[in-house]
């Protein structure tokens, strides 16, 4: 323990204490000058950082710690006249160490006084700053280079507004795409550059709002130029916040998409025509394809007619080409259907029918269809029902098999499998879907089929039979089917292996009852009616009228809907059933049907159509359709429908 008096620091005099003040400072050259800028006194910190003892420094000028350039301009004369005049001295500059280096300083020069506020000396404070100089010269620096890159942009729209929206900057970029300069925009609102329309939607305040709430605004519009020019823009909005969190402004950023735009609506207007042009080439193909066969259908009904108008016929020749008619007739009703049904025109009768029942019923024709080289099994894993038209079902399953059977002609194996499956895949760029469907799988272990033929198997009329062998509407029939049914037809093939066709339809928890099995009626069951029949056709209307007269009927035959109204509205008791075509021009069938049914509620009622959009999208609402061409038996079964017996 040291046996020195400790001392006191109250206990010494008020110059004492001030003194090891001064000298405690190491972070400050804290020292005083006379008049004339000699040094007077020296602390510790001025010695840490000039580098000079006190014995070194007092009495010599206080120029000594200037450079040569700051003495030749007499920097510290005016220093020490600027504080004796202005009662302080204060700046930042280079000053000189003992060694000779140069280190940064912040200095303040107090002028001394006497009593007589004369100036007898200063009071010099001097801090060396050289690492916060050197800090700020890298931010400014920094900032010089990010300044450089904003403005070097040229390609972008890059510049900050202030909380309301008033522009506080612009780069050149901005100038090149805008058109204003920075003198013209600075302190205007950024609305200024929206279209009208937009400015009166308030598009500009919402903008600003979204990048409030969402953190950021993006955005693709029109904007307009300084000259009332528009163009498209892709626009950036950030808010930007202090590190309270306060929000002190926003970043923007605009570039000028126009030219890309253009591109884009070129390529949709390319696409648009290319597709365009596919449709042409798709409908020439079904044109001809419709054309080729018909013309075939007709060349039988022609020649078949001008041999019955031979005198010297036999009636056995007579029969024969008679058939030939009703035959090539059933062929072009069958022709029609088949491409109704790939447009997805026809109109459908769904029924609920479980799956399994249905494929077996039809295991004796398919096994005809198939011929005796090729096996057949069927598989169902359990009893599922579907809603669908059952007859178009029947017919897509048969059109499958025909195709197997013609990818196997020296014999193979036809598997058809029944499983429930609850989504549809994607299939052909289409997207899949979810929800309870039934799942009809036909294979075969026939020829297969490549990438290309597969992509186009359910084209109308593409087929790879020979010429003459098949319509090629048979796939087309079930895809169509398919699709208006809700469902999705898929194949997957590979050459020499065989292929698979998948029929997804929607599945149906209701169960039915067998159908009771009313026994079929003759012609001469059916009593005699009043019926009106209503068809804008000269010649369909005529025949129609003509016909239901031969079978024994009184017949009233108008052309249009709003004539059959108005006989209904004055003599509606007088008539048993409305035998009406669906479309006519203004009102059409269905519509009329729907009025008198609802005025005349025992009134039965019986649709006619070749086609109709109608029928295809809405159904018949209940009432009974006969579609065209139409057979004597055809007629009376859907009157027989409609009627009470006698």
């Amino acid at each position: 323990m040291s046996n020195s008096k400790r001392i006191v620091l109250t206990d010494l005099a008020e110059s004492d204490r001030f003194q090891i003040l001064i000298d405690a400072v190491k972070d400050y050259a804290i020292y005083l000058l006379d008049a004339d800028g000699y040094v007077a006194t020296w602390n510790t910190g001025a010695e840490r950082f000039k580098g000079y003892s006190a014995d070194e420094i007092i009495g010599r000028h206080f120029s000594t710690f200037y450079t040569e350039e700051d003495k030749a301009v007499g920097l510290p004369g005016r220093a020490l006249a600027t504080a004796a005049r202005e009662g302080r001295f204060e700046a930042e500059g280079w000053r000189i160490r003992k060694d000779g280096t140069r280190f940064w300083t912040h200095v303040v020069i107090d002028p001394v006084y006497d009593e007589s506020d004369d100036v007898i000396g200063y009071a010099k404070i001097t801090r060396d700053i050289s690492e916060k100089k050197a800090v700020d010269e890298e931010l400014l620096a920094s900032e010089r280079k990010f300044k450089l890159l904003v403005q070097g942009v040229k390609d972008y729209a890059i510049y900050l507004l202030d909380p309301n929206g008033l522009v506080t900057n612009w780069n050149a970029g901005a100038q090149s795409i805008k058109g204003y300069s920075e003198k013209e925009i600075v302190g205007r609102h950024f609305s200024i550059f929206y279209t009208e329309e937009d400015r009166a939607k308030g598009k500009p305040a919402i903008a600003l709002e979204t990048a409030i709430l969402e953190g950021r605004f993006e955005g693709e519009a029109e904007r307009v130029r300084r000259s009332g020019e528009r163009f498209w823009a892709h626009v950036l909005i950030d808010p930007i916040h202090d590190e309270t969190g306060k929000l002190v402004g926003f970043a923007k950023v605009t570039r000028d998409i126009t030219e890309r735009r253009k591109a884009q609506e070129e390529l949709e207007r390319s696409r648009e025509a290319l597709a365009q042009a596919q449709k042409l080439e798709a409908l020439g193909r079904l044109t001809g394809g419709v054309a080729h066969d018909f013309n075939n259908l007709l060349t039988v009904i022609r020649v078949s007619i001008d041999f019955l108008q031979r005198e010297d016929l036999t009636k056995e020749r007579q029969a024969r080409y008679v058939k030939a008619i009703a035959d090539t007739t059933s062929r072009a009703t069958a022709l029609t259907g088949q491409l109704l049904a790939f447009a997805r025109r026809q109109p459908l009768a769904p029924e609920v029918f479980e799956v399994g029942a249905r494929i077996r019923g039809l295991n004796e024709i398919v096994k005809t269809t198939l011929g005796g080289l090729v096996e057949m099994e069927v598989i169902v894993s359990s009893e599922v029902f579907i809603v669908a038209d059952p007859s178009q079902f029947d017919t897509a399953v048969l059109n499958m098999a025909v195709n197997a059977r013609d990818a196997m002609p020296t014999g193979g194996r036809l598997s058809i499998a029944v499983t429930a499956v609850d989504a549809i895949p994607a299939v052909r760029g289409h997207s899949g879907a979810r929800g309870d469907f039934v799942l009809v799988s036909i294979t075969d272990t026939g020829t297969g089929m490549d990438e290309a033929t597969l992509t186009r198997i359910f084209e109308p009329f593409f087929t790879t039979k020979e010429v003459d062998k098949g319509t090629g509407l048979g796939l087309s029939q079930v895809y169509g089917f398919a699709k208006q049914s809700g469902g999705e037809i898929d194949a997957t093939s590979e050459l020499g292996a065989g292929t698979t066709f998948k029929l997804y339809l929607p599945s149906s928890t209701r169960r039915v009852e067998a159908a009771e099995q009313k026994p079929r009626q003759s012609a001469a069951a059916l009593a005699q009616l009043s019926i009106l029949v209503v068809e804008d056709n000269q010649a369909v209307g005529s025949f129609a009228a003509e016909l239901l007269a031969e079978l024994g009927h009184s017949v009233r035959w108008v052309g249009d809907a709003q004539s059959a109204l108005e006989l209904l509205r004055s003599h509606g008791e007088h008539y048993d059933l409305l035998f009406s075509d669906v479309v006519m021009p203004g009102m059409t069938g269905l519509e009329l049907a729907q009025v008198a049914k609802a005025e005349f509620p025992d009134l039965e009622v019986v649709l006619t159509s070749g086609y109709s959009h109608v029928l295809a999208n809405g159904g018949t609402y209940g009432f009974t359709l006969l579609k065209k061409p139409y057979s004597v038996e055809g007629l009376l079964g859907a009157l027989r429908g409609r009627l009470p017996l006698p």
